[in-house]
């Protein structure tokens, strides 16, 4: 491997080549680029950076990113309170945000049932959203999990436990390709999606 002429550019490009789909090629011209800008871009980009590592956490009520205990969707009250949307993780909340057709509260899982991955349902977010069903404030479950495998056995598994609550459990209509993973639906899809849902319908024996 060849040795750069700086270990201080070297150490930027092996912590950049850390990032999730950045080689080292990349991970060069994104240090050179940064180098070029260090007095425009970079500040911007470190307090970012910052701000990330010492402000963002977990919403208490949902789960989803925040700058403080409780985000600024479930503060917000103009939302429809009584429908939350289930999802896997804080990308989905993003990517149906972006669609606009959707204005009531989200339940972050941060995962899904993965037997292969040792995921299971303790390792999920679920007592938190039983808690937030027992307030019986809640009329309407969306399920808008990927439908993969993985995540119909987690729609499965989450509709049996919501069964004994007196709430609709829906399901986002399958303008989602099977296999499909929801953040990267094209938000016109994913928006009808949401509108379009329809009622899963759980039997005696489920």
């Amino acid at each position: 491997m060849s040795q750069s002429s700086s270990r201080h550019l070297e150490y930027a490009i092996k912590t950049i080549g850390q990032l999730p789909g950045i080689g080292r090629k990349s991970a060069l011209r994104i240090a050179l680029f940064l180098l070029k800008t260090k007095s425009s871009v970079l500040p911007e980009l470190m307090e970012g950076l910052k701000g990330i590592r010492d402000h963002i956490q977990n919403c208490k009520t949902c789960h989803n990113l925040s700058d403080s205990d409780i985000c600024g969707i479930c503060s917000d009250h103009s939302r429809t309170r009584s429908t939350i949307c289930i999802v896997e993780s804080e990308r989905d909340v993003m990517a149906i945000e972006d669609t606009g057709q959707y204005h009531g509260l989200y339940h972050v899982l941060g995962g899904i049932i993965s037997p292969i991955d040792n995921v299971g349902p303790q390792d999920l977010n679920i007592p938190d959203l039983i808690d937030r069903l027992s307030t019986k404030e809640v009329s309407e479950v969306i399920m808008a999990i990927s439908p993969t495998i993985e995540g119909e056995t987690t729609i499965f598994y989450l509709s049996k436990l919501i069964k004994p609550y007196p709430v609709r459990i829906s399901l986002i209509a399958r303008g989602v390709s099977f296999g499909g993973e929801l953040e990267y639906a094209d938000g016109l899809t994913l928006g009808r999606s949401i509108v379009s849902r329809t009622t899963i319908e759980m039997t005696e024996n489920a």
